[in-house]
């Protein structure tokens, strides 16, 4: 049925199909307060534009909606595009409908394809917003799901950007739900806009493949309708070609040709009971051959979402494999609709499916791990990390379930269970077995969790975990652990600081600083000074201005470094220039000193398995010289005296030029490197703060060179 066709009778017919008692006038009376709204509007296409919210409505008929469910969809662009308000919704629909519609309208003002940080917030309020009542989602996505079938009427660049947000976000969140239909069906919508090639390259190797072996559908299911025939059970069996993003994930992830792809059809066999299904199971193995590791039972072990099926995969003719789900009618219904179960009617009354998950529930489950997430890119990790989650279980050494996402570690299981074993877990034993913490589990292993008082996360648990609650608690557990030595080592640091001016680091003259350079409190300060985001010329500056060390104190760079052995030399790594300043950390090389690199650089990753040669260092407090070499990547306006004022600039800094590098040129703009002499990294940010804020400077940055040194090659 086309959108244009759909009249409020169609679509009252298509709700009566499974409601009987649905409130027909109310309904009627939003569809045509709707129309009055939105009369005059035209959608891209040239279409009446309220045919789309009508359509919105249709495709929620589908999941067996309830009424105030299809309300909203009928009336959720009034707020925004109309000059109806919240107030006329609600004396006209009441205040259920009008929150929803409320909810809906405040999802289509968030810009989810937006920077990292701003998407980060606005997943937040999209989890509020669905906290509150997830039906708002349920309409947002029906809306979407329109949009993507009538995509081909916007602009290709709005056609891609919808696309790929809904790729990214609103394909993954109909599959979180259940959904599985709607996850399928956006993200081939979205796959033809983004390639359409590799689709139709897809469907084309269909129509071979059909060509040359027959109906290869037809077939299995008649074979299987007889071997369940044999066996006594009544059942339905449907098969399908896999949608065609569906085979180039497959083809992408196994890095496989459609040639050699196997698993390209799926069946799907709906019983009377759940006793039907596993023996479905049994006359299924019985006749062809099951595939190692490719069995999972959903119905003793159910997701989260509420989704119940067995699933296996075994050798069918021509020794090609197929997919089966085998489950019951209920079951298949929550497959179908996903938490939107708890809203559907059937016969006139709200479905009593013992499968249909409590919303609330599932969306506390979702949210409350974010709650306590600082971090905006922590966040928006932990939220995607679950939105593309499958899951296995496992099992406590007691027997209760833990659910987890495919690829999750023993980490992933004590923090499950709960943020205080996590933090203290040494060691883990699957099925008995003691084995290393970075082990995937599987569906149904045991698993017991061995810890230790005063045990802390460590670092590299975070490159371990998988799940966004374990890394968040070892985030927040190592930046609790960094404050407290950054604050043992500022004490030092602030006692040698005020030492060199005669002074003692006194409780007062602290307390002084920290209210001189507006910090809340002196463990501020102190965390500030140990890691190296304040010196203690600094703070000393705070107290004794007249006291600070000189310019003319300045530091020999050859001595410049702490922590290396007596007579033993350094260098700086070429791939990262390290600044006095900077957190370093030292390299050593047989005979030939030490290289020092900053404690972010990438090519420290070469020496992870090397931990000997690792050593400790800090750049000596103090007034260093500027000799130590940084390259700048500056994108600059063409235009007459830019380059010449962009010296200039940097003569006023007090750094000096060594070189200038066009690395390329456009007929407005040119980007060059500049190599230039510095003092530390406060000199490097005050000098790029001083180029950024010329307004010809199109973009500035520290240029890092990946390449290692000679030296470095000859020596790994």
């Amino acid at each position: 049925m086309q959108t244009a066709e759909i009249s409020a009778d169609a679509l009252l017919d298509l709700v009566r199909a499974y409601n009987p008692k649905t409130n027909a006038p109310l309904i009627k009376a939003a569809f045509d307060y709707g129309a009055k709204m939105h009369e005059g509007q035209s959608r891209h296409s040239g279409e009446p534009y309220f045919t789309h919210p009508v359509a919105v409505a249709a495709i929620l008929t589908e999941q067996q909606l309830d009424d105030a469910t299809l309300i909203t969809a009928l009336l959720h662009d009034t707020i925004e595009d109309t000059k109806a308000s919240f107030t006329d919704v609600e004396e006209m629909f009441g205040l259920e409908v009008a929150e929803l519609v409320d909810g809906v309208t405040k999802l289509t003002n968030l810009q989810l394809n937006s920077t990292e940080t701003k998407q980060a917030e606005n997943f937040r309020k999209l989890f509020m917003a669905m906290s509150k009542d997830l039906r708002v989602i349920l309409v947002k996505l029906a809306d979407r799901l329109h949009n993507m079938r009538t995509i081909k009427a916007m602009r290709p660049e709005k056609q891609a950007q919808k696309a790929r947000e809904t790729m990214d976000i609103y394909a993954p969140l109909a599959g979180r739900m259940g959904m599985q239909w709607m996850r399928e069906e956006l993200e081939d919508l979205a796959f033809k806009v983004l390639n359409p090639e590799g689709r139709a390259s897809i469907m084309r190797r269909f129509i071979t493949l059909q060509r040359e072996s027959g109906d290869v559908i037809q077939r299995i299911t008649t074979d299987m309708r007889h071997e369940l025939e044999r066996a006594g059970v009544i059942a339905d069996v449907f098969g399908r070609a896999k949608k065609p993003y569906s085979i180039w994930r497959k083809m992408e992830e196994k890095e496989q040709s459609f040639s050699r792809l196997s698993d390209i059809y799926g069946f799907r066999v709906i019983t009377g009971t759940e006793e039907d299904c596993y023996r479905t199971l049994g006359a299924i193995h019985q006749r062809w051959r099951a595939v190692p590791g490719r069995f999972k039972d959903y119905i003793s072990q159910p997701k989260s979402n509420g989704y119940r099926s067995i699933h296996t995969t075994v050798s069918g003719r021509d020794g090609k494999r197929v997919e089966v789900q085998i489950r019951t009618r209920q079951m298949h219904d929550v497959a179908e609709t996903g938490v939107a179960a708890h809203w559907s009617y059937r016969d006139g009354v709200r479905t009593q499916n013992p499968f249909a998950v409590d919303p609330a529930k599932w969306i506390s489950q979702l949210t409350e791990q974010f709650d306590a997430e600082d971090d905006h890119e922590d966040f928006l990790e932990a939220v995607k990390l679950e939105m593309y989650a499958d899951q296995v279980f496992c099992f406590t050494p007691k027997g209760d379930v833990v659910k987890l996402p495919r690829g999750a570690t023993p980490i992933d299981f004590a923090y499950a269970i709960h943020t205080r074993i996590g933090n203290a877990c040494v060691g883990a034993k699957v099925d008995g077995m003691r084995v290393p913490l970075w082990t995937r589990v599987k569906n149904g292993q045991s698993i017991e969790i061995i810890s230790a008082e005063g045990q802390t996360p460590q670092a590299t648990w975070l490159d371990i975990a998988t799940t966004g609650k374990a890394k968040s608690a070892i985030r927040r557990s190592l930046r609790a652990v960094d404050r407290e030595r950054f604050v043992k080592l500022g004490q030092e640091l602030a006692r040698s600081a005020f030492a060199q001016v005669g002074r003692k680091a006194t409780d007062k003259a602290l307390r002084t600083a920290c209210k001189n350079m507006r910090l809340e409190s002196v463990e501020d300060l102190l965390a500030q000074l140990g890691s190296s985001e304040l010196t203690g010329r600094e703070v000393v500056q705070a107290v004794y201005a007249d006291l600070a060390p000189r310019k003319s104190d300045q530091i020999n760079a050859q001595e410049a470094v702490v922590g290396l052995e007596p007579g033993q030399s350094f260098d700086r790594g070429t791939c990262c220039r390290p600044l006095p300043g900077e957190r370093i950390i030292g390299i050593t090389f047989r005979g030939k000193g030490v290289t020092v690199h900053t404690i972010d650089c990438e090519k420290l990753s070469v020496y992870e398995d090397q931990p000997e040669r690792w050593i400790d260092l800090r750049w000596h407090e103090g007034n260093h010289p500027a000799v130590y070499d940084v390259t700048i990547d500056l994108t600059l306006g063409n235009g007459t005296g830019n380059l010449g004022r962009i010296c200039t600039l940097i003569g006023e800094a007090a750094a000096n030029i060594s070189d200038l590098e066009f690395i390329e040129r456009k007929p407005d703009f040119y980007r060059l490197l500049i190599y230039v002499s510095l003092r530390d990294i406060e000199h490097l940010h005050a000098l790029m703060l001083t180029l950024e804020a010329d307004s010809d400077v199109a973009q500035i940055r520290r240029h890092r060179n990946g390449d290692a040194s000679k030296r470095e090659k000859q020596s790994v």
